[in-house]
């Protein structure tokens, strides 16, 4: 007999008088004659209650299941008289398929704390919390898809491995196929020349330079994978590997740029309210009470668009300005605690940022006609702060090879880049958006370490 999963029985239209279904033990209760299972295969939040007569057979086998084993059930789909169920399984044979020492399995019928569950990353996936976080993660990577697909998008997969420095700031794990005694015996120049490419390596921090190679053959395209950073912040906000989604797009300015990640943002948020809603009712229940009203607040609402220099002087003059841990300053970056107070107090809904100082941001990005700006933008959210952030990119060549030197990079390390400026040439714009952030702003998680499978941090390189 195939196994239907627990969902697809919860929402079955009629009573189904042969039933398989296979899952995990959530809680096991003995009566004078029968037993209930509550049983989870991780299709779905909720459980199937299975009801099980005892036979000396059967009492054999249950006398050996407990939180946390797998098990087999074949039975009869009938409607429930409990309340809060419409179906459960009047069991006529139970196999007990993987056990569980009830001494040593870690999960157990109580709350557990995030800090816990973090030393069980391999195991937090069976509670509800968890089950729910990772349903709704493979949900909205179907949902990026869906998006830019609907729209003429082309996905492309960049390289993970790269040469280049995206972002200029050189915080990239080295990639080696050099023992370590070798790597001590050589300079770093021999190093690279001994190395498996010839050349030094690392892996990616972002698809984009690559991505613009294609959004300038192909038009619109975007790259959505794992990129990575050697930035030793230890925060909620920070991992080592994370998720990014890249758009690009050809013949395209800042205003597209913008129009495009609002819209993106306000999709999947539609897209995962409609999708997830039993999962998603869990974090607004009880990780965040707030969560509906701010997921409604940002999908319902035309995003605020202001200058970096009109946001710095709003926060320099406003009533909280002596509070800031960082005073605002024009030529700084803004600060978690300024993005917040835009989103949360001034504007009270999302806000993008335009057109900010040259000297903090990376050569890529249009140089405005003031000489002292790029045509770079943030998208912010509440209790977020930046979600996107993103570009018109440089297109003339004279520009971005001046912009290359000033960045200390050798023009030379970049020649595939400023072909594309060479050879036909056009305006066009893109940016990017951590998956992981997108993840926490659905569901009121404040660590990144609990929307990722398995984090990887300073320090951890657990599972």
């Amino acid at each position: 007999m195939k196994r239907t999963c627990i969902k697809a029985a919860l929402n079955a239209e009629s009573p189904v008088s042969e039933i398989l279904i296979k899952g995990w033990v959530r809680t096991k209760r003995d009566s004078k004659g029968f037993s209930f299972l509550e049983v989870n295969d991780g299709s779905c939040i909720t459980n199937i209650q299975v009801i099980i007569d005892h036979t000396p057979e059967i009492e054999a086998v249950l006398e050996h299941i407990y939180t946390g084993a797998s098990v087999s059930v074949v039975g009869e789909l009938i409607e429930s008289p409990g309340k809060g169920q419409k179906w459960e399984v009047r069991g006529k044979s139970v196999e007990l398929l993987g056990v569980a020492d009830p001494e040593t399995f870690p999960l157990q019928k109580k709350r557990h704390s995030d800090e816990f569950l973090r030393t069980i990353a391999h195991l937090r996936p069976r509670t509800n919390k968890f089950g729910a976080m990772f349903r709704i993660r493979s949900e909205l990577s179907f949902a990026v898809h869906q998006f830019f697909r609907d729209k003429g998008f082309f996905y492309v997969h960049t390289p993970i491995i790269t040469g280049s420095d995206c972002e200029g700031a050189g915080e990239m794990f080295r990639v080696t196929s050099l023992d370590h005694d070798s790597l001590a015996k050589l300079g770093k120049a021999e190093q690279g020349a001994n190395d498996f490419f010839g050349q030094e390596s690392h892996l990616t921090v972002s698809g984009q330079l690559s991505a613009e190679m294609y959004a300038l053959s192909l038009g619109n395209v975007y790259t959505f994978g794992p990129t990575f950073r050697a930035e030793k912040s230890n925060t909620p906000r920070h991992a080592a590997e994370f998720w990014m989604i890249e758009p690009e797009m050809a013949f395209a300015d800042l205003e597209d740029n913008m129009d495009l990640s609002e819209e993106m943002v306000k999709y999947l948020i539609s897209h995962i309210l409609d999708k997830c809603a039993d999962d998603i009712e869990l974090f607004a229940k009880f990780v965040d009470k707030t969560l509906m009203d701010t997921l409604k607040n940002i999908s319902e609402n035309t995003f605020e668009r202001v200058a970096y220099t009109d946001a710095i002087e709003l926060l320099k003059t406003c009533k909280k300005a002596k509070k800031f841990e960082f005073k605002p300053e024009y030529g700084l970056d803004l600060q978690t605690e300024h993005e917040r107070y835009l989103t949360e107090e001034h504007f009270k809904k999302p806000v993008i940022v335009y057109d900010y100082p040259v000297e903090i941001k990376p050569f890529y990005m249009r140089l405005n006609d003031d000489g002292k700006t790029v045509a770079a933008m943030d998208l912010l959210v509440p209790r977020i702060g930046e979600l996107v952030g993103g570009s018109q990119r440089e297109e003339r060549l004279d520009v971005l090879e001046r912009r290359i030197v000033e960045t200390g990079m050798e023009t030379e390390d970049y020649w595939w880049y400023l072909d594309s400026r060479r050879f036909g040439t056009a305006p066009h714009a893109g940016f990017g958006m951590g998956f992981e952030r997108m993840l926490m702003m659905l569901t009121g998680v404040t660590n990144i370490r609990d929307v990722i499978p398995f984090p990887r941090t300073p320090k951890n390189l657990e599972f």
